[in-house]
């Protein structure tokens, strides 16, 4: 066996050697924490003589599991873990279940159901239960049903508990819900983790025998436990009380799916005996990354203080990027990586670009391409690639193109309209016997003779398409995307149903018409829906020719947990953005954390960027900087700017598609990303009434009145899309059409 102790510094090889009783190791950003868990395995097992089947190691990934049992193999050499309990709460608690979920009326070859599965089995109970899926989505159920299991909250207290409308529909499908899968003889996901608490409760016994097989438990990423987990394993640590817990409460990031951070916070009141260990020492930032991260979490409230430290050097400041709007935001982040690559030695896969939200990807995907940055989504897949974004730009090309079958069939049931397999086959022979198109046969449902059920969804879907064709006739991309989501009610369907999954989708239709906006305000000939469509098919195959591994690493804050990369930009730190809206206090303290965990991914350099105006659900509007930029340490933050010479600001005041494609599709910008001199419109030395002028947060409009003279004179403006304005002209940047 490695000698696994000289391996370790201070804090941690104390962590390795209390072997008994409760502790808890709280480990920093960078600080070594899956070193300290596998090598206390592997020194119990190698230096304890601990049998290694009486060790239980709970861990939240597959991928994490297989990684520690291969490290403890390694310090062990002879691959004496053999018998060790490692792996995901929920594969570990099923195993449990298999061997004594008979002593509570299932039997060992219960299935487990899959989200799918679940949905299916809510959906027949509210059939049963006469409770319409428009009224409470089943998405909404399925998610309401899941934070009480949870929480250990069964259906008895639920439905005493349930106050609102959705929580008193809930609780009624809760019950029989359960009862369904009990018949079935079925768990679902969540009952992995609450049914062993119903068998502890019910066989004291099997508890008292697993409380003596197994004599130390393990938990990994303590703060992501929710309440279920914890009490389980608290359950199976009471006999012996040596539970070891690691985990940093400043990177709780996750309670929107159950994550409770009091499990951490209040561990030392359930164990007032608890050895506790921190580890500060970070092998991953530099010291003044790290200055910032400790001015920035010093301000929650709830927390375990702590402060992190670097033996590397201190590093360059973080930098403040300040933009007029979000196109130039992208296009900053875009030539400092350019920058950076060519002087600095660095290579794409160095850098990685965080965002608040998946639908913040599209102005960075769009700006990347034209500068021929290569570029991967983690965690998530390209912004036109996403199933919703698909489904809207399938309606587009439908109404342009209504002889496209593929596109038909893809928004036929988007939103669903209930038309089955049999009906589309019913549609395709009518249309192949009689040689049309299978919209065509759509729009004959009615001589057809197809049932009353089959026409009224028929004609309710060739309503939205003949409204749409008639939008797109005279009205712009962004009035035939806004017809679209009011008709068809697919925002408004996705609002009710308030997942997160629902809300990102949201977010992303959202995006996609602040797009559209952008496009029919920089586009003049009004029937632009063709050239919206080129640029997104041309955005499409870029995607799927990029081969290279060497690329920049895009994606949220959540999904960089656990990641690391030399050099990282914050994108859209603002308010109402980073931090999202939030109305606790609870709430912002888990932004906090969120922005904390952003900066500890980096290693070498911060970039921290903001936009002074930004699209929100198809409007310009003004942004304020986040309040999280003035937390930080000033000594350790620079703006742009500094020393070196400001970007122009008005670089997005030039005229062009937001898909960046000037003149025919498909040819691309030739701008570049350092020099903004030739890419903006004339500055008139005089304004006029009249005269047509664009203003990069109101867009487009026509003169009305000047006043004064000098530093005070004022414009008076109607633009077509925010109304009469009057501005002061020094300040205005209008620039002439």
């Amino acid at each position: 066996m490695i000698d696994v102790l000289q391996q370790l510094n201070d804090t941690q090889r104390q962590a390795v050697q209390t072997t008994t009783g409760p502790v808890m190791v709280l480990a920093g950003a960078g600080s070594g924490k899956t070193r300290v868990i596998t090598y206390r395995i592997a020194y119990l097992i190698g230096e304890e003589k601990v049998a290694p089947h009486q060790i239980l190691a709970l861990t939240f990934t597959n991928k994490a599991a297989n990684e520690m049992r291969q490290r403890v193999d390694e310090l062990l050499y002879n691959g004496s873990s053999r018998g060790l309990w490692i792996g995901t709460f929920h594969s570990i608690f099923a195993r449990l279940l298999r061997n004594y979920i008979h002593l509570i009326g299932y039997d060992g070859n219960f299935s487990i159901y899959d989200s799918d599965d679940s949905k299916s089995l809510i959906r027949q109970v509210m059939k049963e239960l006469n409770i319409p899926v428009d009224s409470v989505p089943v998405n909404t159920v399925q998610g309401i049903i899941s934070r009480a299991k949870n929480s250990f909250i069964l259906p008895s207290r639920f439905h005493a508990e349930a106050s609102d409308y959705n929580g008193q529909k809930a609780a009624k499908i809760y019950e029989i819900y359960t009862r369904r899968l009990r018949e079935n003889n079925a768990l679902d996901f969540d009952d992995l983790l609450i049914k062993p608490l119903e068998l502890f409760q019910e066989q004291p016994a099997v508890l008292e025998q697993l409380q003596n097989y197994f004599r130390y438990i393990l938990i990994d990423e303590f703060q992501d436990t929710n309440r279920a987990q914890y009490l389980v394993a608290k359950s199976l640590a009471a006999a012996h009380r040596n539970i070891f817990v690691v985990g940093d409460d400043a990177q709780s990031i996750y309670s929107w799916r159950g994550a409770d951070i009091t499990n951490i916070l209040n561990f030392q009141d359930d164990y007032p005996d608890t050895s506790v260990f921190k580890l500060v020492e970070n092998y991953r930032s530099t010291q003044t990354i790290l200055q910032a991260a400790n001015s920035i979490i010093r301000r929650n409230r709830r927390q375990i203080e702590k402060e992190l430290v670097s033996r590397q050097s201190s590093g360059e400041p973080l930098t403040l990027l300040e933009s007029f709007n979000e196109k130039r935001e992208a296009e900053k982040v875009g030539e400092y990586i350019r920058t950076w690559k060519l002087t600095k030695g660095f290579d794409y896969g160095d850098f990685a670009v965080f965002y608040r939200t998946n639908a913040q990807s599209r102005v960075l995907e769009d700006i990347f391409r034209m500068h021929r940055i290569p570029y991967r989504i983690f965690g998530s897949v390209s912004f036109y690639k996403r199933k919703e974004i698909k489904d809207a730009v399938a309606y587009l090309r439908f109404i342009r193109n209504d002889q496209d079958t593929e596109s038909l069939l893809r928004i036929i049931n988007f939103p669903p309209r209930k038309i089955g397999e049999v009906s589309i086959g019913k549609l395709r022979d009518y249309a192949a016997v009689n040689n049309i198109s299978v919209y065509e046969a759509i729009l004959r449902a009615e001589e057809a003779g197809y049932p009353a059920r089959l026409r009224n969804a028929l004609q309710g879907f060739s309503a939205v398409i003949e409204q749409l064709k008639v939008v797109a006739e005279k009205g712009s991309v962004y009035d035939v995307l806004s017809s679209l989501y009011e008709s068809a009610g697919i925002t408004s369907l996705l609002q009710a149903e308030n997942t997160p999954e629902s809300m990102a989708r949201y977010e992303n239709l959202q995006e996609l018409l602040s797009m559209a906006r952008d496009f029919s305000d920089h586009y003049e000939d009004t029937n632009g829906l063709n050239e919206f469509l080129n640029g997104i098919s041309l955005a499409t195959d870029y995607d799927e020719n990029q081969e290279s591994d060497n690329y920049v690493s895009l994606m949220t804050v959540h999904a960089a947990k656990g990641l690391e990369f030399p050099v990282v930009f914050i994108t859209g730190l603002e308010e109402r953005l980073f931090p999202l809206n939030y109305y606790e206090s609870d709430e912002l303290e888990e932004e906090r954390r969120l922005f904390y965990v952003a900066v500890t991914r980096a290693q070498r350099k911060v970039f921290l960027s903001w936009a002074k105006s930004r699209y929100y659900y198809g409007q310009p509007q003004m942004c304020m900087k986040s309040m999280f930029i003035d937390e930080i340490d000033s000594s350790v933050l620079v703006t742009e700017g500094d020393g070196r010479q400001k970007a122009a600001e008005d670089f997005s005041a030039r005229k062009q598609s937001p898909l960046h494609y000037n003149g025919r599709a498909g040819a691309p910008s030739s701008v570049s990303g350092g020099d903004e001199s030739g890419m903006q419109r004339k500055k008139s030395p005089g304004l006029k009434s009249g005269m047509k002028v664009h203003h990069a947060m109101f867009g487009p409009g026509i003169v009305l009145g000047v006043q004064g003279s000098g530093e005070r004179q004022k414009v008076q403006i109607n633009f077509r899309n925010a109304g009469e304005k009057t501005l002061v002209v020094q300040y205005a940047n209008l620039t002439v059409e």
